[in-house]
């Protein structure tokens, strides 16, 4: 079989697998959507490629349900007040991911009149968008033959092929195959069957190789066991870092919050006062880094795994009056401390001082 015909057969195994098996997720227009004439929404596409960054479908479906309820439209977003589309973000993590969402949503909206780019190109130039996600994009939302290539394509890429080049150093040579195969007509149900074969069929452990439309192309099965695929490159020790968090409680209850400043990490999101750490360098682990005098005593310490560092912080807490409070910041009561758009961090910290802070706001 010459290479364009196994690409083509692949492609026609692909589809016919996807069009039987494909996930139902409340951003897609599934097979049956589509002969039904309902077609994709660019504006629930990039949303949905933006939160699933890094993040599980599992995670993601109920902020996608928060964010389309409050603002169906690119240009609902695009009005919206920075300050509530943080805190609806607040625990999704990767925070410049919400901020790039907001001025990406104010390009569309206000540079491009409410309407996406319709090519790589065109969507790679907006905001917080990259190859990966214009090609994602491209091809699900308007039909262009892209070749679309996250965590899960490369995985079955890899073991279908047995490339036995390392990630990253890998990943051209994988895009060229996913060009390759991806067909013409339905490039988009194509990119989005080789994603749901890689998170339900070939999975990083325990495959499902009976299951899959590609066993009996497979170079690796039977060959080599597939979980040693994609080869990786040995990944680098995560530097530990150190810190402080200070969580001040009032008389009623209330906790001590402020904001961050806008750039860097965590930019914009609501924190408890603590040091000055950084990806870089370590903060002041002890009461020197307090906001306000209080009788700050030591309850723990909560860990925070971030993409390129661990984060140790040792938490204080204390009682304290408003009057002593002092620099910015404001008293959030705990009936609703679950609307702040506090980052998992902060909110591991407020629960190692306060460990029902959050179950008040959630019976409020």
């Amino acid at each position: 079989m010459t290479k364009p015909h196994r690409t083509t057969a692949l492609a026609d195994l692909l589809l016919a697998w996807y069009d039987r098996h494909h996930r139902d997720l409340p951003w897609r227009v599934s097979p049956p959507m589509a002969a039904r004439g309902e077609t994709p929404d660019p504006y629930r596409v990039w949303l949905s490629e933006v939160m699933l960054q890094q993040t599980t479908v599992q995670a993601v479906k109920s902020y996608f349900a928060l964010f389309t309820s409050r603002w169906p439209t690119v240009t609902d977003l695009a009005r919206a007040d920075n300050e509530d589309v943080m805190k609806s973000w607040a625990g999704l993590g990767y925070y410049a991911r919400a901020r790039n969402l907001k001025k990406c949503a104010e390009a569309v909206a206000f540079g491009h009149g409410g309407v996406f780019p319709d090519t790589e190109e065109g969507l790679k130039a907006l905001p917080g968008i990259g190859d990966y996600t214009a090609a994602a994009i491209a091809a699900i939302a308007f039909n262009r033959h892209s070749a679309v290539l996250d965590g899960n394509v490369e995985r079955v890429i890899s073991r279908l092929h047995a490339i036995e080049t390392p990630l990253p150093a890998a990943k051209p040579e994988m895009r060229a195959l996913v060009a390759a195969m991806t067909p013409q007509d339905r490039p988009g149900d194509f990119a989005q069957g080789m994603m749901d074969l890689g998170a339900t069929i070939c999975t990083p452990r325990r495959p499902a190789c009976a299951l899959c439309p590609f066993n009996a192309q497979c170079r690796v099965l039977g060959q080599d066991d597939p979980e040693l695929y994609p080869r990786k490159a040995a990944k680098k020790e995560k530097p530990v870092r150190l810190g402080a968090a200070f969580v001040a409680e009032d008389e009623t209850g209330a906790i001590f919050l402020r904001k961050r400043v806008e750039s860097g990490l965590l930019g914009g999101m609501t924190e408890v006062p603590g040091s000055q750490w950084t990806a870089r360098i370590d903060g002041d682990t002890g009461t020197g880094a307090a906001p306000f005098a209080a009788a700050w005593q030591a309850c723990g310490t909560v860990v925070h795994v971030f993409t390129h560092f661990e984060l140790r912080l040792t938490v204080y807490r204390s009682k304290a009056s408003r009057d002593a409070a002092a620099g910015e910041g404001w008293w959030q009561p705990r009936e609703t401390l679950d609307g702040e758009a506090l980052p998992t961090v902060m909110k591991k910290a407020i629960k190692q001082a306060i460990p029902d802070a959050f179950e008040t706001a959630r019976k409020a």
